[in-house]
């Protein structure tokens, strides 16, 4: 079972090996509330996962530890399995989704593990590393449901409530739940007043579902760009952790993910992934009641692939108002394109691409179809300018 003195032994263990990431206070989150980032994305390997691992190897026997360690992951706990196998001198093999990003499975090869690619996602390399644990005698390290794991995680937990005395509300990120687990357990047992949320994809939403069932629920399938925490099933040791000390579960989409990085990078100058930043995604459109209160979000990693950043940013503009496509129904008539950019020069936005098309099907033979994208402060302005269009005359066509 977990209790506060394992947690409080995984601290005393972890000490000398993780670093204690400090509170960073984010205001501009939400003005509402008064947001502080737990920023484990800072953490060694990029992510709070080395802490769980870390202290599940400590506790190995020694002839557990002379046959080496096997894991499943989507990146992030296969680096703090790799890292922790290294640093004790242990054999370590990793398997992964194929689908895992480049950059995560080079980052565990460099830690030291071996590298076993698996045709499908999480649950199909974690049905992989069972059976090579039996035919090779490995120990299989859980990703999330594991005492030792998630007494490790919960050292997280300790941290927060010794940084700040007067917490309200604590949100974290949810895939297992080992870290909503550990984190949880270790402040409702210390201090039951705190509201703790759980926070999962609403593309990857298994502890969601299960804890409304109030049974294990596994999905057909997962789709979101938190990679990090696309579980179809949790743990039954999380379930029941998670059912009896979080206050409330929500869910994030990919849009919402994809503004929380934009904001992070932007005001904080911290890089998170999708799995990590779905905790600042809640607090940022207000999915947890949190107006008011004093709110600590935790970053739990920051292992982004470099390869679709540019296309989360790009999400994250759209979605936050930053970036806009205007099309805009003209007659094709001298002097309709001046019109148009003088409107949008009044109020402020940017313009930076136009074209004219012709020869659209719909449009009036003698008419044409402006698009005019506009880089603009938020949704309120891009309102402002279709208003100060439309008030002249002009039709706007969202849906082209």
């Amino acid at each position: 079972m977990l209790t506060l003195d394992k947690i409080y032994h995984a601290s005393y263990v972890l000490k000398g090996v993780i670093r204690r990431t400090d509170l960073i206070n984010a205001p501009k989150i939400n003005s509402a509330a008064n947001i502080f980032l737990k920023p484990e994305n800072l953490q060694l390997t990029g992510s709070f996962k080395v802490r769980g691992s870390y202290y599940k190897i400590s506790q190995l026997s020694d002839e557990e530890k002379a046959k080496g360690v096997i894991a499943c992951s989507a990146g992030n706990h296969a680096q703090g399995v790799a890292l922790a196998a290294t640093k004790n001198g242990i054999k370590s093999t990793i398997c992964l989704p194929d689908c895992a990003p480049i950059s995560k499975v080079e980052a565990t090869r460099g830690y030291g593990a071996e590298i076993c690619l698996v045709e499908g996602v999480y649950d199909d390399a974690y049905q992989r590393a069972l059976q090579m644990r039996d035919e090779f005698g490995y120990t299989f390290i859980h990703p999330f449901d594991d005492i030792d794991v998630i007494a490790g995680q919960g050292t997280i937990g300790l941290e927060l409530l010794n940084q700040m005395q007067d917490i309200d509300a604590v949100v974290v990120p949810v895939g297992g739940g080992g870290l909503l687990s550990g984190v949880a357990y270790a402040i409702k047992s210390l201090n039951p007043r705190i509201k703790v949320y759980g926070v999962q994809s609403s593309g990857a939403p298994s502890m969601v579902e299960s804890l409304r069932c109030n049974k294990i629920e596994r999905l057909g399938n997962v789709s979101t760009i938190a990679d990090g925490i696309a579980v179809k099933q949790p743990g039954e040791n999380t379930f029941d952790l998670c059912g009896k000390y979080v206050d409330d579960m929500v869910t994030v989409t990919d849009d919402e993910v994809a503004a929380a990085i934009l904001s992070m990078m932007e005001h904080q100058k911290l890089i998170a992934e999708g799995a990590g930043a779905v905790s600042v995604a809640a607090a940022m459109f207000n999915k947890v009641p949190i107006e008011g209160k004093n709110t600590v979000c935790v970053v739990s990693g920051g292992n982004i692939d470099v390869n679709i950043l540019d296309r989360v940013i790009k999400r994250g503009l759209l979605s936050s108002g930053r970036i806009y496509m205007l099309t805009v129904e003209l007659a094709d008539r001298p002097g309709q394109l001046h019109n148009i950019l003088r409107i949008i020069a009044k109020h402020g936005a940017n313009v930076i691409g136009v074209h004219h098309e012709r020869t659209n099907a719909s449009m009036a033979i003698n008419g044409c179809f402006l698009r005019v994208n506009l880089e603009t402060r938020d949704f309120n302005q891009i309102e402002e300018i279709k208003k100060s269009i439309l008030a002249e005359g002009y039709k706007i066509c969202d849906f082209i």
